[in-house]
């Protein structure tokens, strides 16, 4: 399996590829003067002069006629977070200008054309403002630079050591991070090389592969995003890299992560290669992590659990949830994040969207409404496979999940869009009886105790009504659900819980062609796709001129989540001893 010490995917041989470093253009550059003059000038004040006026010079360096005259005028735009960009801004300034341009000079970014041009499309912004945002976090297992030191073994080039998608719902009130597995198979996209070139893409390799192309020690983040976009059908807003450098120094700058252990763990657990037990390193129960120790223990796979990256995982979500209670109980404000941010961004790859210190730092205060019970991590649904060590990733349950987070429900099945849709008073509205040139079979008395949700897989609307109508007339239990998670179903789907094969064979009977096949929720579901729709008047023209139209409509409840994404969910607030293994062994 990958992941051993110095494992991982071939790598290219290309020339490592130049990352650039943000200069912070159009940012204001610090003021004269020290802190003192910098947080008078974010105030609008110049240095008091004779008569309580403000000196020239002041006003030179950033007085309130300086202040006016860079500031844009405003729009009017619905106010929807507490802390602006511009309002970071003057904090920073407040802190020292130098601060700033420090933090500036950190930040790297990845080149904007290396990301992919066909991609999911953007989340919709409901009337408010509100808008979800989608981020991939990588942290590299880079070989360059000092990570060796770290941990990093001694090949070169960079590997994805951990990759969670970090979903913020639009209210900015909950948020779920989704682990993909590095030794997943999946299809990879073609991919830009530091040499300029496109790469063909594959059909199956390993997710890790991903960020390891092209061969260099700064990996290849645009990759991993292009490879996540491809997978999930999620738009990524924002990419963040963080190498062992930048993790060790985060940990430090927030005084250490509470972790637990269910039992110690030595220098011949943190690498194999040693060929001996050693000494101890982490020792059995709860204990303060930073720097060294906190890596081996995010990196630990061996001498616990089944040795594998689910265990890893689970661990590393324990982890982050830690953190996340860490800082967001030292207060998230410039203070804490402040020095957080110079730990990290020393060691940072970002998107473009994010080059600058106060796009990364306004989104950082932008989560501070996020209660930590309602931060959710969870791996996305796996197997073992047969023919090696490697991992499939289920993809009816994923795709569940996916459809989820597109749709901003959260994975206890609450909408988070930031308003509520009127889909239950929508759906509540009783439907036309519509005529339908399928012929029902004669009535069942015992269908009136099958329960059917109907849901709408196409672009034409009424066809759940349509759906719900005729089950009725055949007695079956039947609601009309509103719209699926995905539109483009071309044939109908009928899904039945445990128990309910045979139910749900007589309710394919009134949707020939139908394909039937196991879901895991209860009872009966039916999604209506575009023969069905083709049969009761909203033929593919219909549909297609719909979708033409591009309306963005209401996100639509999915169906429910599979019990391998509910029953393996962690809450940032969890105990930190609970649920940090995998399996039996070590």
């Amino acid at each position: 399996m990958s992941g051993q010490w110095g494992e991982g995917p071939a790598r290219g041989d290309d020339a490592p590829g130049a990352l650039t470093t943000d200069d912070g253009g159009g940012v204001p550059q610090p003021r004269s003067g020290g802190r003192a003059e910098a947080r008078r000038a974010a105030q609008g004040k110049g240095t008091p002069g004779k008569g309580g006026e403000a000196a020239p010079e002041a006003s030179a360096a950033g007085g309130r006629a300086a202040a006016r005259n860079s500031r844009k005028p405003k729009k009017n735009v619905k106010k929807i977070v507490a802390w602006s960009a511009a309002g970071v801004l003057v904090l920073i300034a407040g802190a020292g200008g130098a601060i700033y341009l420090k933090l500036n000079g950190n930040i790297k970014s990845f080149d904007a054309d290396a990301i992919a041009t066909d991609r999911p499309p953007e989340a919709q912004a409901d009337a408010d403002g509100n808008k979800p945002v989608n981020v991939l976090l990588i942290g590299s297992d880079s070989r360059g630079k000092n990570n060796s030191d770290l941990g990093g073994g001694e090949d070169g080039g960079a590997r994805s050591d951990t990759t969670i998608l970090l979903h913020v719902y639009a209210d900015h009130k909950h948020a779920v991070g989704i682990s993909i597995p590095r030794n997943a198979k999946v299809a990879i996209p073609p991919c830009k090389l530091p040499n300029g070139k496109w790469t063909k893409g594959t059909s199956s390799d390993l997710f890790n592969a991903a960020f390891s192309t092209g061969g260099t020690d700064d990996g290849n983040p645009a990759c991993t995003q292009n490879t996540v976009e491809k997978l999930t059908g999620i738009r990524v807003d924002h990419t963040i890299v963080v190498d062992f450098q930048g993790f060790s120094a985060m940990t430090s700058a927030v005084h250490g992560v509470d972790i637990c252990l269910p039992k110690p763990i030595s220098e011949g657990d943190i690498n194999p290669k040693l060929g001996r037990k050693g000494n101890v390193v982490l020792p059995q129960g709860k204990q303060k992590v930073e720097g060294q120790k906190a890596l081996d223990y995010v990196r630990l796979r061996h001498g616990i659990g089944d040795g594998s990256d689910i265990g890893r995982m689970k661990r590393q979500q324990a982890f982050l949830g830690s953190l996340a209670s860490n800082i967001k109980g030292q207060g998230l404000n410039p203070t804490t994040l402040l020095p957080l941010a110079d730990a990290a961004t020393k060691s940072m790859v970002v998107d473009p969207g994010l080059s600058s210190a106060d796009k990364l730092l306004s989104f950082g205060l932008s989560l501070k409404n996020i209660d930590m019970h309602d931060l959710k991590f969870v791996t996305v649904p796996w197997r073992y496979r047969t023919q090696d060590q490697d991992l499939d990733i289920i993809e009816s349950d994923a795709k569940k999940l996916w459809d989820t987070i597109k749709a901003d429900r959260t994975l206890d099945g609450q909408n988070a869009t930031g308003e509520q849709p009127a889909e239950a008073t929508a759906s509540a509205a009783p439907s036309a009886p519509a005529a339908t040139t399928t012929a029902p079979p004669a009535p069942d008395a015992g269908n009136s105790a099958v329960k059917v949700a109907v849901y709408n897989g196409t672009t034409t609307s009424g066809m759940d009504g349509k759906a719900a109508e005729l089950l009725k007339g055949a007695k079956f239990n039947a609601t009309k659900a509103g719209p699926a998670a995905s539109t483009k179903h071309a044939k109908t789907v009928v899904e039945y819980g445990s128990g309910q094969k045979a139910n749900a064979d007589k309710v394919a009977e009134l949707f020939p062609g139908a394909t039937v096949e196991a879901g895991s929720s209860p009872g009966v579901i039916v999604v209506v796709g575009k023969d069905f729709a083709a049969a009761n008047g909203g033929g593919a023209a219909s549909a297609a001129g719909s979708a033409a139209a591009g309306a963005p409509s209401t996100p639509a409840a999915p169906v429910p989540l599979p019990t391998s994404v509910t029953e393996n969910t962690r809450s940032a607030d969890d105990d930190i001893c609970a649920g940090t293994t995998y399996g039996s062994g070590g």
